[in-house]
């Protein structure tokens, strides 16, 4: 898989249509208008392409940008769409080559902490955190600290407005993209997985497209050992002219 990490404005017309195109094979609700709003609210595009035939199989959109929370200047990855086709869920080319985009976004612009403020409506989506962070919130086993709470809540309303609903820790869009009913269900063996079973408690209008609010710092000692081993993995991750950060 080859991998590109992309500045919105560099994107080609054509790369919007097929971002477009494989969203809207994967989720119901999606727009041109939605879509293209969504997208230039961030600064990067992370692209997956097949060796072969150069078709697009995944992206992930990132904003990157600096805030003030009690009185520290900080540095957060807010996650937009982001989307693998089946086909390619074998590989590891999405959190192999996240991890790696982030890594040079952090070394690059992110002078101070850098956060990741992910939203979840989908149950594999929230397992990538478990999977490559050893501390994140929500999480099952744990309550989530006052201060995390606090920038969570912070960085989501500044982020999402009146769609961010701070008693539950939800957002729900006016008009959600909601997977498709083959990518939606939890499989048979995974229900009782305690990270999943949390994910559904925690948000039990996913299928109606709400979306979980989730945090981590990135840094390679909050990784977990398959997070290390994405971080320190041989990337192909190549970078078109970088862009300034909104």
């Amino acid at each position: 898989m080859n991998s590109w990490l992309v500045p919105v404005e560099k994107l080609r017309p054509c790369d919007r249509t097929a971002m477009y195109a494989l969203l809207e094979n994967h989720f119901e609700g999606v727009t041109w208008d939605g879509f293209q709003t969504d997208l230039d609210r961030k600064n990067w595009v992370l692209l997956l392409r097949d060796e072969t035939s150069n078709a697009l199989k995944g992206f992930s959109t990132m904003m990157l940008c600096q805030t003030v929370f009690s009185g520290e200047q900080i540095s957060v990855v807010y996650s937009g769409d982001t989307i693998v086709d089946p086909s390619a869920w074998s590989s590891t080319a999405l959190p192999r080559t996240w991890i790696a985009a982030v890594n040079f976004l952090r070394q690059h612009y992110a002078e101070n902490k850098l956060y990741w403020l992910l939203i979840c409506s989908g149950f594999r989506t929230y397992r990538f955190l478990p999977t490559f962070w050893q501390e994140f919130y929500p999480r099952y086993d744990a309550a989530t600290p006052d201060r995390i709470a606090n920038l969570m809540g912070s960085l989501a309303r500044e982020y999402y407005g009146n769609s961010y609903q701070e008693a539950i820790g939800i957002v729900r869009f006016k008009h959600p993209q909601i997977l498709k009913d083959r990518l939606i269900e939890i499989s048979t063996g995974r229900q009782t997985n305690p990270h999943i079973q949390f994910f559904e408690e925690k948000n039990p209008g996913y299928r109606l497209g709400d979306e979980l609010v989730c945090l981590t710092e990135i840094r390679y000692d909050n990784l977990t050992r398959a997070g290390q081993r994405m971080w320190q993995a041989k990337s192909s991750l190549q970078f078109v002219q970088e862009s300034v950060i909104k």
